[in-house]
């Protein structure tokens, strides 16, 4: 069975908790395959945030590759993929691809989800937002395909932990590509509960 396949980007803002749940749920979808690209930024940021070795994050992913690799998969639009998720989406890293500054395979990956017409979602991750920020993020969402859905908590559905309110963000990221997280409560089924 051919499996599809999803770019999962990480740069160094704050946010690894997201991209282990993200990369835990792609791994429960047996029709879906992950490649994980993370920036030296998100790899520091990770030592902060997770008691996961870098390692241990890999191997949940089913391909990993380095930001350095430019002349991997990703960097050409015949690399087949549903889309690419960044994951945390740091400002730098929105800036690099609102400009088309490609100088590391994420953004170069980023680049051609955009220019093949691709769904490209940005967990944007900053606070606060400047104006800039702002501007970089208003012009991409303008982009078709492109979401921006920053980690925004949510209490609908009564969270009783961060790992809960993790997992609930991590579902939304993964929405738009028709990934269904085991667990996920949407509005009108708490509701209607």
């Amino acid at each position: 069975m051919n499996r599809k396949r999803l770019i999962v980007g990480a740069s160094g803002a704050s946010g690894t908790p997201l991209l282990i749940e993200v990369l835990k749920s792609i791994r429960e979808d047996p029709t879906w395959e992950s490649t994980l690209i993370m920036t030296d930024g998100a790899k520091l940021t990770a030592s902060y945030e997770t008691d996961l070795t870098l390692q241990e994050i890999y191997a949940l992913a089913d391909h990993v590759l380095e930001p350095e690799a430019i002349d991997a998969g990703p960097a050409s639009g015949s690399y087949r993929t549903a889309g690419m998720l960044v994951v945390p989406c740091s400002m730098k890293t929105a800036a690099g691809i609102h400009s088309g500054y490609a100088d590391n395979l994420l953004l170069r990956a980023a680049d051609v989800t955009l220019k093949e017409g691709r769904p490209l979602v940005l967990c944007a991750r900053e606070s606060p937002l400047s104006a800039i920020h702002l501007r970089n993020l208003y012009e991409l969402a303008m982009i078709p395909g492109v979401r921006i859905i920053p980690p925004m908590l949510t209490y609908y559905h009564d969270p009783k932990s961060i790992e809960e309110m993790a997992a609930h963000t991590a579902a939304k990221l993964l929405e738009p590509f028709g990934i269904e997280k085991r667990g996920y409560r949407r509005w009108q089924e708490v509701r209607d509960a």
